[in-house]
């Protein structure tokens, strides 16, 4: 029977590695016998007196109260011939592996599931200890380290009882130094000589096990030993303590919760032990997960190193335009996330509330893009791995999972059991071990970030994945964080259904998009140190307002302003290169002398004086050649209804958030668009038809559309009702959806534009947007797009 060890289920799952030792149940037996309370012996009190009755149920609650006060105090459990009582050693069994936990029984209770439970303190090895800089490296064999850690488990999870002593009763007892592997004993004896914060990593002075603990009347006294002589973690830092970067300060009020900026060192995944079971169920069948299905540990992908060129700082910094290329990149890191500042603290403050108290939680972050989301979400991530080196945290793992990297959604299933565990298996496999993992409860689980970005893309058909990674957090022992970020405000409500809109939670953080002051900022702080002063204010603030009016985008600012300094950088080596001769050309006698003359001489030398700076004229080219490339060419010359198909294809993304629709879905958008049009009294006929078609439109039920690349009009048969005109579909919309296929601006399921086929874009958003901007035909329509 799947699950089972010696007849009894062991749920506990594995996080970190725990005592090697055999899988025996020589001391609970192999029989599955239930668990019994053993209850403290109740003395003989008189029965009290019946209450007088009371107002607002006063009485009520008192003899609730007295109830559970006379309930006999629960002192031990039984199983079988095997008991275990308060203060007693056990050995935890690990699922599905030859490990097994350490710790002493604080309390008997009823868990959640009903099942009997109790709360463990923790002995820790030296293996749990992941601070590999801080770490001792005196521990002996079978040395154990008593942690002030507790975690509540289930008694079927009990192994046997352990035995925990110093190390010169260790010696005494067994003068070889170890325990006869015959023994009964072996594996069960440990040593303990320190306690330990596994968290900060600091210890105890060493001790004497039998002077320091002898029964359940030191449990607590045990705890406060520990937790005085090691370094508890800080969930803040000292309100004296003031950061010297104000970067995230938001006002001088808040300084006291500044971080100091700088760069993260890259987290490491923890090494995991391959769960590896010698268990079988009583028929002698080997044990399977519950899926039945064998789990397949693939290897790390192994690749040749290439060779590697190391370029010296003077290739891209021996001019001040390289410089600027270099910071304008939008792949630039920069020391700082300026205009973001109340936006971090949001961010800032919900993960550090996570991450201390062990909770879950779902934190769903969306804005239009280019605004901020997951460059903030990675700078707060990259504080909060600070303040855990500098133990002012709880350790944690942080894995990110782009939409847009992963060709199938479920594989992010892999990606998270690959950060947590090391392993990478397949997807369905990944999911049957996370839904074991995050279902039971761990000792010392760390708590981990996930980051899924691109959220739209992760969508699929049923909404599984969706409702596992919103799910998951709500358990009570999963201590799993979900930030997920997305181009749209209302998702979780336009395509996810309700019970996965409802998991989300109340954390929602909304990313506004930038106005022409904040680009403008975003864009001098990466200009900050660049030498020379080749770039004026007014093309940067030129260059803000354009794209602020726009969208907001901050890439689409900086890449533009990079553009600029590309394009300045020619200007100045075009001028090298013919000499530098600034002296204006001597007039002809033909020509006349005038104010024309020299108003044109005046530009001549106004042009070689700017040359090599960025100006608004060398800002207005690169937004030229930004919105006139040859791919927004080519859309502005595509016939009138491909031009409203694709249209309409970009408003219905925009309207639900998801890349992909169907054909269907586009066509009711279009129509709804045509509607929406004659409903504001705008003739079709005007917007569909020139003064040359109109004639032939009032002698024939025909509807025209533009057709070619020079725009001819040609006649179609349109579907209308009646004069008014309340709907009208332009016919040969299957056509210019397949020739929109075939020219690789969408994606069309099948070549077959049918309504059910699958559609999306396979261009840029932006492209369309600004090829059509302008578009008299569509604004017409009162499209905005």
């Amino acid at each position: 029977m799947p699950g089972l060890v010696g007849g009894r289920s062991r749920r506990t799952p594995k996080f970190l590695p725990g005592v090697m030792r055999e899988d025996s149940d020589d001391e609970l037996g192999t029989d599955d016998h239930p668990w019994e309370w053993i209850y403290e012996p109740a003395e003989h009190e008189p029965e009290p007196e019946p209450e007088p009755v009371e107002e607002n149920g006063a009485s009520t609650r008192k003899r609730k109260r007295a109830a559970a006060q006379a309930q006999p105090k629960i002192i031990g459990a039984r199983m079988g011939d095997f008991e275990c009582e308060l203060g007693d050693t056990v050995l935890l069994k690990a699922d599905g592996s030859n490990e097994a936990w350490v710790g002493i029984i604080c309390e008997f209770l009823d868990n959640e599931e009903g099942e009997k439970a109790a709360n463990f303190l923790w002995f820790s090895s030296e293996k749990e200890i992941r601070n590999s800089e801080k770490k001792r490296t005196d521990f002996i064999e079978h040395e154990m380290y008593i942690t002030t850690s507790t975690d509540v488990n289930s008694l079927v999870t009990i192994n046997g009882k352990a035995h925990v002593m110093s190390h010169e009763v260790f010696k005494q007892k067994y003068p070889a130094g170890k325990v006869a592997r015959k023994s009964k004993e072996f594996g069960k004896v440990f040593i303990c000589r320190r306690g330990c914060n596994t968290r900060t990593c600091t210890y105890t002075n060493e001790i004497v096990w039998e002077d320091i603990y002898r029964g359940k009347e030191d449990i607590e006294t045990l705890k406060d030993f520990v937790v005085k002589n090691t370094k508890a973690t800080r969930r803040r830092r000292a309100a004296k303590e003031e950061s010297p970067d104000r970067d995230y300060a938001q006002e001088a009020d808040d300084a006291d919760d500044a971080r100091v900026p700088r760069t993260p060192k890259k987290l490491k995944i923890r090494d995991a032990v391959t769960p590896s079971s010698k268990r079988k169920t009583p028929g002698g069948k080997a044990v399977t997960p519950s899926s039945h299905r064998k789990i397949m540990i693939k290897k790390h992908l192994e690749f040749t190193p290439l060779a590697t060129r190391f370029l010296s700082p003077h290739h891209v910094q021996s001019s001040p335009y390289q410089v600027a290329r270099t910071q304008l990149h939008v792949a630039s890191v920069p020391t700082s996330l300026p205009c973001r500042e109340a936006e971090f603290s949001l961010v800032y403050s919900h993960l550090e509330a996570a991450i201390t108290d062990g909770t879950g939680t779902c934190i769903y972050i969306s804005g239009t893009p280019g605004t901020g989301k997951t460059a903030t979400v990675r700078e707060v991530v990259s504080h909060l791995d600070n303040a855990v080196r500098a133990d002012e945290l709880d350790d944690f793992i942080f894995v990110e999972i782009n939409g847009m990297k992963i060709t199938d959604p479920h594989q992010s299933y892999s990606l998270l059991w690959e950060a947590l565990k090391g392993q990478r298996v397949s997807p369905s496999q990944a999911l049957d071990l996370l839904e074991r993992e995050f279902s039971h409860p761990s000792p010392r689980r760390v708590p981990c970030v996930v980051l899924m970005d691109e959220l739209d893309q992760l969508v699929t058909k049923n909404q599984g994945v969706m409702y596992n990674f919103f799910n998951w957090p709500g358990l009570r022992h999963s201590r799993l964080i979900v930030l997920a970020v997305a181009n749209t405000m209302d998702l979780p409500e336009r395509t996810l259904s309700n019970k996965i809109s409802s998991r989300l939670g109340l954390t929602r953080i909304t990313f506004p998009g930038y106005n022409h002051e904040q680009l403008m900022r975003i864009v001098q702080s990466r200009l900050e140190g660049v030498p020379g002063d080749i770039v004026d204010a007014d093309a940067v603030q030129f260059a803000a307002r354009k794209v602020a009016a726009v969208s907001g985008d901050a890439r689409r600012a900086l890449d533009i302003c990079r553009r600029a300094v590309e394009l300045a950088e020619a200007d100045s080596r075009q001028q090298t290169d013919t000499g530098g001769n600034n002296n204006p050309p001597t007039p002809s006698k033909k020509q006349r002398s005038g104010s024309k003359q020299q108003k044109k001489d005046e530009e001549q030398s106004s042009k070689k004086k700017s040359a090599g700076r960025v100006t608004i004229e060398t800002v207005r080219r690169a937004i030229n050649e930004a919105t006139s490339n040859p791919l927004q060419q080519y859309l502005r010359t595509l016939p009138f209804v491909t031009r409203l198909l694709l249209a309409s294809l970009l408003t219905r993304t925009q309207r639900t958030g998801l890349a992909e629709s169907t054909f269907g879905d586009v066509l009711e958008e279009m129509q709804r668009t045509l509607k929406m049009a004659s409903e504001e009294s705008r003739p079709l006929s005007l917007l569909l038809l020139d003064r040359k078609a109109l004639a032939a439109a009032a002698a024939a039920p025909a509807d025209y559309h533009r057709g070619g690349v020079n725009g001819a009009m040609t006649p179609v048969r349109a579907k209308q009702r009646d004069t008014s005109g309340a709907m009208v579909r332009p016919a040969g919309l299957s056509a210019a959806a397949v020739d929109l296929s075939g020219a690789g601006l969408i994606y069309l399921e099948a070549q077959k534009a049918e309504r059910p086929s699958k559609i999306r874009l396979a261009v840029g958003d932006e492209e369309v947007r600004l090829a059509f901007r302008d578009d008299p035909e569509i604004k017409a329509l009162g499209v905005i797009l």
